[in-house]
C-alpha cells in the first residue's frame, strides 16, 4: 500500500516538472487564474490543477503584408513593412501580453497596416518614396504610443517597398531614362568644349612661340646688319666698291671657291688691314 502511494507520488512528481528555456518565461495559472511568475530553469506546478504558458522574450519579426494605399494624388500604391519587436522579459509585461491583447502578432500587423494608410495617405507617390526614412520614424513612434499596455517594445519598423501602378512605374522609367540621357549629352558637350577650349589654347601657345622665335631671329638679323654697318663705318667709308668685293670673296670662301686676286689690288691691302697683316713688299 505504501508503495503505491509512493510511486503515485513519485509519478505525480516528475508528470508536474515543466523547463523553462532562457528565451521564454511561463505563466503558472491554477484553476484558471493566475497564480505565479515561471524564471527559466526548473519548475513545478501541480498537475491537472495548474497549468503553464511559456511565453517567448526574444526578438520576432511580423510582416505587415503589401495592401494597396491611395495616395494624395489619388495613385494606388503596393506597400509593405516589417516590425520587430519583442516581449519584455518582467513578470508585469509578460503578463499584459497575454492577458491585455489577442495574439500580439496579428494585432501588430493590423495596427501596423492602418497606420501605413494613415500615414501614406496624407502624401503623394513622389514624396512618399523620397521621405521614407520619415514614414519609418512616424510608424514606429505610433507603434510604441499604441501597445503601451501589451508588455511589448517594438525595436524598429522598416517599409519594404512602396511601388506605384505598372503605367506609373513605366512612365516614372522613361522620365529617368530621359533625365540621364540629357545629364550624359551635357557631360558629353561640356567634354567636347574642354577639349576644344585646350587645342585653342594650344594653338595660341605655339603661335606665341612662333611670333617670338621670329622676334628673336629679327633681332638677331639686326644686330648683325648693325654690327655689319659699324664695321663698314670704320674700315669702309668712301670704298663701297671694295665692301661689296669683300662680300664677294667671303661667301667664295665659305663654298671653297678658289679666287685669284692680283697682288698690287687694293682689297689686298684692305683685307691685310682687317687682319692686322701689311702686305709684303717687293
Amino acid at each position: 500500500m505504501y508503495l503505491i502511494i509512493a510511486l503515485l507520488v513519485i509519478f505525480i512528481f516528475f508528470i508536474g516538472i515543466r523547463i523553462v528555456r532562457p528565451t521564454h518565461r511561463g505563466l503558472v495559472e491554477r484553476l484558471g487564474k493566475y497564480h505565479k511568475f515561471a524564471n527559466p530553469g526548473f519548475n513545478w506546478i501541480i498537475p491537472v490543477i495548474d497549468k503553464m504558458y511559456r511565453v517567448n522574450i526574444t526578438e520576432q519579426m511580423v510582416d505587415a503584408e503589401p495592401q494597396e494605399i491611395i495616395t494624395n494624388d489619388n495613385l494606388n500604391a503596393v506597400v509593405d513593412a516589417q516590425v520587430y519587436f519583442k516581449v519584455k522579459d518582467d513578470e508585469n509585461s509578460v503578463k499584459n501580453s497575454q492577458y491585455n491583447v489577442n495574439n500580439v502578432n496579428y494585432q501588430i500587423v493590423n495596427l501596423a497596416r492602418t497606420t501605413l494608410r494613415n500615414i501614406i495617405g496624407t502624401l503623394t507617390l513622389k514624396s512618399a518614396n523620397s521621405e521614407r526614412g520619415r514614414i519609418n520614424t512616424e510608424l514606429h513612434k505610433i507603434l510604441i504610443e499604441e501597445t503601451t499596455t501589451w508588455g511589448i517594445d517594438i525595436v524598429r519598423t522598416e517599409l519594404k517597398q512602396i511601388d506605384p501602378p505598372k503605367d506609373v512605374q513605366d512612365t516614372m522609367n522613361k522620365i529617368v531614362k530621359a533625365e540621364n540621357e540629357k545629364i550624359a549629352a551635357v557631360d558629353y558637350a561640356t567634354a567636347v568644349e574642354t577639349t576644344a577650349d585646350g587645342e585653342k589654347r594650344a594653338a595660341i601657345k605655339k603661335a606665341e612661340g612662333i611670333k617670338q622665335a621670329n622676334i628673336l631671329r629679327a633681332e638677331g638679323e639686326a644686330e648683325a646688319i648693325r654690327l655689319v654697318n659699324e664695321a663698314a663705318n670704320k674700315y669702309f667709308i668712301g670704298n663701297a666698291q671694295l665692301l661689296k668685293q669683300l662680300e664677294t670673296v667671303q661667301n667664295s670662301l665659305q663654298n671653297n671657291t678658289k679666287v685669284v686676286v692680283p697682288g698690287n689690288a687694293e682689297l689686298v691691302n684692305v683685307i691685310g688691314d682687317l687682319a692686322g697683316v701689311l702686305p709684303t713688299k717687293k
